[in-house]
């Protein structure tokens, strides 16, 4: 099955990816004196976040900055090492969960921010955690059809409200094991932000080609994770066995069209826990020491989380370099992006 869900791109070029860290450490330790009495009252033990899921800290942003302020300074940096003009930006793409109203779009208080020109298009496109990955396919396909010269994406995620109320409403006397559980992926969300300038290949030899992309739906599963500002709960085994047999499915169908089951020089998975990330390179086959991690200390940043890892990886990047892509998000919905370094 390839298709509509199969693209090759011809002439989009990655020209910056800069990543920035929310400043407020939290550490998995704090949140879990926090939950001291709950974890003893329904008979769990404390350092369920990093036995299980290897996160040892997450940031959240201080207080009075928001994940616009931190999409904003990404973006900000990211034009900056591009060393494109912000006047020929003709499209930004928002990309980010976090968000403080249903409208406006979070991406008009973003195009503020950074004084991008009036004729630059502005809109979010929302998929979970793979969000930024969508961005960069649309953004690419603007560019190759000639709809736009440079296209930046932009993401900012704050985890802090919602993990706030959920260590209040955990903390209540009335709460069970099984609460703790239902609502445990969301104590392992982080704070960040991180953007990405898209240019003309053509015009751009010394940027980092996108190659092609492969994407499939499991919409039955759309209600294994759902979350709102107040409250996410999440069937943990469900969605990670569902996760896993749709990206076999991506990875199967992908082979008529792509070799990435080897010959790749580094494997971008979406970061959510170690279990996640060890049972990703096992069904897949793929070398650990392939696979760069920011979840450890960064915990789960949403869509932020691929091209954070990107960032955070670049420098170890050579000309020459087979990037992949690999993003999955709650709905659910996956793909996989190629990037010739």
């Amino acid at each position: 099955m390839s298709g509509n869900a199969t693209h090759r791109f011809t002439n989009t070029t990655v020209l910056a990816v800069q990543a920035v860290d929310a400043p407020q450490v939290i550490t998995s330790a704090a949140l879990d004196e926090r939950l001291t009495e709950t974890y003893q009252r329904v008979g769990l033990r404390p350092g369920l976040l990093e036995r299980l899921a290897g996160i040892r800290e997450r940031r959240w942003w201080a207080e009075g900055a928001t994940f616009v302020d931190g999409a904003a300074t990404a973006g900000a940096k990211a034009i900056s090492e591009s060393g494109v003009d912000i006047a020929d930006i003709g499209l930004m793409v928002n990309t980010s969960v976090s968000r403080r109203y249903l409208e406006p779009s979070t991406a008009v208080a973003v195009h503020h921010a950074l004084g991008l020109p009036p004729s630059c298009q502005n809109f979010d496109v929302t998929n979970a955690c793979l969000g930024f990955v969508n961005g960069m396919e649309l953004g690419a396909a603007m560019i190759d059809s000639g709809m736009a010269e440079y296209v930046l994406v932009v993401n900012g995620e704050d985890s802090r409200p919602v993990q706030e109320r959920t260590l209040e409403r955990l903390s209540a006397p009335d709460t069970v094991s099984r609460d703790v559980m239902a609502q445990f992926a969301t104590l392992t969300l982080g704070s960040g932000a991180v953007a990405m300038v898209l240019g003309r290949a053509d015009r751009h030899p010394e940027g980092h080609r996108l190659v092609g992309s492969v994407s499939r739906a499991g919409s039955e599963h759309h209600e294994l994770c759902v979350g709102d500002n107040d409250m996410m709960r999440t069937d943990l085994k469900g969605l990670l066995d569902a996760g896993l047999a749709l990206s076999e499915q991506l990875w199967t169908d992908a082979r008529a069209d792509f070799d990435w089951a080897g010959g790749m020089s580094r494997y971008i998975v979406h970061q959510v826990s170690k279990v996640h990330t060890r049972a990703m390179c096992d069904r897949f086959e793929i070398d650990p020491a392939l696979v760069p991690t920011t979840f450890p200390t960064r915990g789960n940043l949403g869509p932020a989380s691929v091209p954070f890892t990107l960032a955070d990886t670049s420098d170890t990047l050579v000309d020459g370099d087979r990037v992949l892509l690999m993003g999955i998000g709650s709905g659910l919905n996956a793909c996989c992006l190629e990037i010739a370094w």
